[in-house]
């Protein structure tokens, strides 16, 4: 990783790196080059000092994105330390002599002295100092990886919220059990593994909290600034949801052509409204919803959560009744192995996948398997791995499921990917990157 890093002036060397920086521009300066280690190098003032250095413009792309990520490192160092200073005010509140009754007090104290001293909102303030509160008590270990840089704010939040109704130590388990994890995964895959360890402690009480949401369903309706509205169903059954969406999706595909002006959202949108106004639309083809479930979940042994492609994990009754009941679209329900969670497969010769050697490869692959995506394999290209042009054979293992958006991507812009032994997806990017694309632990 070669670049040359500028020294700041001296007037722009920040407070407090006076003596950190030059040392460090003397040895950045001396290798012309971007540490080999810089990935693994911890946040604090080394890093921060190094950072302060680099004229990130002089950099190659890899290194960009290397300093990107220490960057980010930093960032989240700095945060968890804000949150560690925010709990420090709040219980610096409820030590000032009061007891048990004026807990509450003491708490609003703080967040007004925190609301003031920061120039935050009422409401804001409660909700900083609300997580802050939670990281030191409930969760520090999330607090300890926020401030190591191990996770962003963001994971944080979601690890927080999607954990909020569980007991402080089933929180604490789940967070151990994702830890490892929580760093490479998206926002989204890991809001859907933290919903299906959740589900997984205690199958009861999620298919409790379940029952509770879908009993408080409504249709909001808001104003937007432009003079537009939001029409939206609030806490509707993901199955009944997911199948409405494909239906909308498939009406648009049939609708789209070449005298169609309208984009894919417009569509969407125009057909949703027709379709509660009365002015049905008819196709012929059918829509398809993918779920899948475990045998012994669905023989009601054990309840496991199933997986709805596009959505994310449901409990295992709701897994049981969709497979049960499923009639006007074409749901394609995968019964997995509860030891292996792999179906098998078997491979063609022909240039295009047949529809039976597609369906094979939806079933190993439930969603477009680049990096972070989660496109439904039934609504994505099916991609040769190695080009036909360039030798690739149509058959089940040199086939992937890949978005229109990432199948595009590909090609354009040279990023190539392999499968391994374990089903994983090795990316490596335009610039070089490698990136491993993990299948779900059966």
């Amino acid at each position: 990783m070669v670049g040359m890093p500028g020294a700041l002036p001296e007037d722009e060397i920040p407070f407090g790196m006076e003596d950190v920086i030059p040392r460090i521009s003397t040895v950045a300066e001396c290798c012309e080059q971007i540490p080999d280690d810089l990935d693994s190098l911890g946040p604090g003032p080394v890093l921060a000092g190094f950072l302060a250095s680099i004229d990130v413009s002089t950099l190659s792309g890899t290194d960009q994105i290397v300093v990107l990520r220490a960057h980010r490192r930093m960032a989240s160092h700095y945060q968890g330390h804000m949150y560690r200073d925010i709990a420090a005010v709040t219980q610096t509140m409820a030590d000032r002599g009061r007891d048990d009754g004026d807990a509450i007090d003491a708490h609003r104290e703080a967040e007004a002295e925190i609301g003031v001293g920061l120039h935050m909102s009422r409401r804001a303030a409660e909700n900083e100092v609300a997580f802050a509160v939670r990281l030191r008590k409930r969760l520090p270990r999330l607090s300890d990886m926020l401030t190591a840089g191990i996770i962003d704010v963001q994971r944080a939040r979601t690890i927080d919220r999607y954990t909020l109704h569980l007991t402080d130590v089933a929180a604490q388990a789940v967070l151990d059990q994702i830890a490892d994890d929580a760093p490479t995964l998206t926002v989204g895959e890991l809001r859907n593994q933290i919903q299906k360890l959740t589900i997984q402690v205690d199958p009861h009480e999620a298919a409790k909290r379940y029952e509770q949401a879908v009993g408080d369903r409504r249709v909001v309706m808001e104003s937007n600034d432009a003079g537009t509205a939001n029409l939206s169903g609030m806490d509707l059954a993901p199955d009944q949801v997911a199948a409405v969406t494909d239906r909308i999706n498939t009406i648009a595909k049939d609708l789209c052509g070449e005298d169609e002006s309208r984009t894919m959202d417009q569509l969407r949108a125009d057909i949703y409204l027709d379709l509660l106004t009365g002015n049905n639309h008819q196709t012929t083809r059918k829509g398809v919803v993918d779920i899948r479930v475990d045998l012994t979940t669905l023989i009601g042994l054990e309840d496991s959560p199933g997986e709805l492609a596009g959505y994310g994990p449901l409990i295992a009754d709701v897994a049981r009744r969709v497979v049960n009941n499923a009639n006007d679209a074409e749901w394609r329900v995968t019964i997995l192995d509860p030891v292996t969670g792999q179906p098998t497969h078997a491979g063609t010769t022909s240039r295009r996948p047949a529809a039976a050697q597609r369906r094979r490869v939806e079933i190993r692959d439930a969603a477009c398997i680049f990096p972070g995506c989660r496109m439904p394999a039934s609504r994505s290209d099916i991609d040769h791995m190695i080009a036909v042009d360039d030798g690739g054979a149509t058959t089940d293992e040199n086939l992937a499921p890949l978005c229109r958006y990432h199948h595009t991507l590909k090609h354009r812009h040279g990023w190539t990917y392999r499968r391994t032994d374990t089903g994983d997806y090795v990316w490596t990017t335009g610039l070089g990157q490698v990136i491993m694309t993990a299948r779900p632990p059966p």
